[in-house]
């Protein structure tokens, strides 16, 4: 991630840097000394950037101000695009690491000895990450399975099917819940580069356009179109690369996640199974 940020702030860079006009090439001297080597001119000045300033040239805000309307809404559009999805991925990685947290902590509370009752009482009250939702959406079904007083053992394949269909549905609502906006970083990393490179074609054309109405193609004229062009490919890029990075990152992180939910929900059902099964005899 770091290479990447260092290759866009490069580019960046790149652009704010001034173009420096060239000079044509002085004539060379026709007088030479005695020795054979030519002589150095007298009176001659080297104006070489002597009225050029450091910075005369396209950087970022002045590029964004000359730039056509149409290329101001691209540009506007694709830095929107990237503070957003920027919120998104922030967002994100907070609450992955939180729910990380709590699941050690919730498992190693489970795994501590104390009875269903003593981790229903615990956990009842705080259900707030995935693992104690499959655990308590669990338990609550067990403990209707005998509000009507002993469970007979024809009714016990039923009781196990409902556990089972509880923890399934709970997981699948915390999964939905932790994918919730994915599908917007991926349609910025999709599309980005696309609405960019309507930008750079956009730009070009006015270049383009430039050169026709003037009947010039020196640098001066072209170069403001070709820098707009290019800025609104650098701000695709810049909205694109990291949206991608981060979705594939989130998708793998979140499926390890439901993994562990699924495991922990096998476990308990067997946990569950065997004491049902205790409970009839």
């Amino acid at each position: 991630m770091s290479r990447i940020v260092a290759v866009l702030a490069a580019l960046f860079l790149s652009l704010a840097v001034p173009a420096f006009a060239q000079q044509p090439p002085s004539a060379a001297p026709t007088e030479q000394v005695e020795t054979g080597t030519m002589a150095a001119p007298e009176g001659v000045i080297d104006a070489s950037g002597a009225d050029t300033p450091f910075g005369a040239g396209l950087p970022i805000l002045e590029t964004f101000l000359r730039a056509d309307i149409v290329v101001k809404a691209v540009m506007i559009a694709l830095v929107l695009a990237s503070l957003w999805s920027w919120a998104i991925i922030f967002n994100k990685l907070f609450l992955l690491s939180g729910l990380k947290s709590k699941a050690k902590k919730f498992e190693k509370v489970f795994w501590s000895g104390q009875s269903l009752d003593e981790l229903y009482q615990q956990f009842g009250a705080s259900n707030d990450h995935p693992l104690s939702a499959v655990f308590i959406a669990a338990l609550r079904e067990w403990r209707r399975a005998f509000e009507g007083g002993n469970l007979r053992e024809t009714l016990l394949p039923g009781v196990k099917e409902r556990i089972e269909k509880a923890m399934n549905v709970t997981i699948l609502r915390e999964t939905d819940g932790l994918e919730r906006q994915l599908g917007q970083l991926a349609t910025i990393g999709a599309i980005a580069p696309f609405v960019g490179l309507f930008g750079t074609v956009w730009g070009i054309m006015n270049s383009f356009t430039a050169i026709a109405a003037r009947h010039d193609t020196t640098l001066a004229t072209v170069a403001p179109g070709i820098a707009e062009a290019l800025f609104a490919t650098a701000l695709g890029l810049f909205a694109a690369i990291p949206a991608v990075i981060f979705y594939n990152r989130f998708v793998a992180e979140i499926g390890r996640y439901t993994n562990q939910l699924d495991a922990f929900a096998e476990e308990f059902s067997a946990i569950l199974s065997r004491q049902l099964d205790e409970k009839v005899r």
